[in-house]
């Protein structure tokens, strides 16, 4: 769950404490690209595009959530759900350096389309690998640990924490954390029994 449903819930909460910040920023980037203030309705529409292109990037990685879990397995899938997230990481947390926060929204997409991938696939490989007695009792990792990722979104957001005026690009990086978790943990993780049996037809693997 911690590169899974854990990184949905986190990029759910974790642009409620920054907001103003980046609101700011956005008229600071603004100031200096066109020397002129932006007006306030511009200035809510992107932040409307950063609160609300995460939802589109979860819609495409739900898209393809399917197509990957059997092309590739549901591990490898898994592992793959690490690369837009890193990749949105980076474009948030060095938004800040380059004076473009066209790159917030760019990097919220990517993480929307990790999130996607990743809640769905959480669901089929927890749920698939788990002994049949604990197998409902592993499907309700998802939203453990989707409650889980709110809470440390919320608690990274305190400005004791990462919630400073300096500090918010950290705060919106933070998500590359999870992401090295699960691609340094997941390989010493077996496969799907039922994707190595049903899609790739390797019973002895299976077993």
């Amino acid at each position: 769950g911690i590169g899974g449903a854990f990184q949905y819930g986190m990029q759910l909460s974790i642009t409620n404490s920054p907001a103003e910040y980046i609101k700011s920023f956005i008229r600071e980037t603004w100031l200096k690209r066109y020397s002129s203030s932006p007006s306030e309705e511009t200035v809510t529409l992107m932040w409307s595009f950063i609160v609300s292109i995460y939802s589109i990037g979860g819609l495409l990685g739900s898209l393809f959530a399917g197509y990957f879990s059997v092309r590739f397995g549901r591990k490898k899938t898994m592992l793959f759900t690490n690369s837009p997230a890193l990749l949105g990481a980076a474009l948030m947390g060095f938004s800040w350096l380059c004076g473009s926060f066209e790159m917030i929204i760019a990097g919220r997409l990517f993480s929307g389309v990790s999130g996607g991938l990743a809640l769905n696939i959480h669901l089929l490989y927890a749920g698939e690998c788990a002994p049949r007695k604990l197998r409902g009792l592993f499907a309700t990792t998802v939203s453990t640990a989707i409650a889980l990722g709110k809470f440390v979104g919320f608690a990274l957001g305190l400005r004791e924490v990462l919630g400073a005026d300096a500090l918010w690009p950290v705060l919106m990086a933070t998500n590359a954390i999870p992401a090295l978790i699960q691609l340094l943990t997941l390989p010493f993780f077996p496969e799907s029994p039922r994707y190595l049996l049903i899609d790739k037809k390797d019973k002895e693997a299976c077993v």
